[in-house]
C-alpha cells in the first residue's frame, strides 16, 4: 500500500514521525511536502493538494497532519469523493474506516504525541470497510454529496 502524507507548519516533525514508522512498518510514505515548493502555505492548500491525489486516484489513503486536524479534515471533505476525519484515538481510526469509508486519516499534532499518533496510523491503515449496516448510511453519504455538489 502506497499512502499520501502531508502536513503544515505546526505539524513537521509529527510528519517525519509517522512517515518513519509507515516505512518502517512497509509502507511506501509518499510525502508530498507542500510547504518545500509553497514556502509559508496555509493548511487549506495543503490539505486540498492532498485531497486531489485521493481524488484522482493516484493514492488510496492519505493522512494529514495540523496543529488540531480540524481544518485538514474540513479541507479535504471539500474535495468530491474524499471523506476524511480526524481521529486522536484508536476507536475513531478503526471506525472512520471500518463504518465510514474515508480515505483521509486527519490528526493533530499539538492533541496528541507521537507513540499515540503511530498507534492511531496503524490502526487506521489495518481497518478496511466492512459495509453491512453502515453500508446504506455510507450510500447516502454518497447521495447527498452528489446532490450538494450538482446543485451549485
Amino acid at each position: 500500500m502506497r499512502v499520501v502524507i502531508d502536513c503544515d507548519d505546526a505539524a513537521i516533525d509529527l510528519k517525519k514521525t509517522i512517515v518513519a514508522h509507515l516505512e518502517k512498518s512497509g509502507v511506501e510514505a509518499v510525502d508530498l511536502d507542500y510547504l518545500g515548493s509553497h514556502p509559508g502555505a496555509y493548511y487549506p492548500e495543503i490539505g486540498y493538494n492532498l485531497a486531489l491525489k485521493i481524488q484522482d486516484g493516484s493514492f488510496e489513503r492519505g493522512i494529514l497532519i495540523c496543529g488540531t486536524g480540524l481544518g485538514m479534515a474540513m479541507i479535504a471533505n471539500k474535495v468530491r469523493g474524499v471523506y476524511a476525519g480526524v481521529c486522536h484515538d484508536v476507536f475513531s481510526a478503526e471506525r472512520l474506516r471500518k463504518s465510514n469509508d474515508a480515505q483521509v486519516l486527519t490528526m493533530g499534532a499539538r492533541v496528541i504525541g507521537p507513540e499515540l499518533a503511530k498507534t492511531i496510523v496503524t490502526a487506521w491503515l489495518a481497518s478496511e470497510f466492512q459495509g453491512g449496516g453502515s453500508q446504506p448510511k455510507v450510500d447516502q453519504m454518497h447521495a447527498l454529496e452528489k446532490q450538494s455538489f450538482e446543485s451549485k
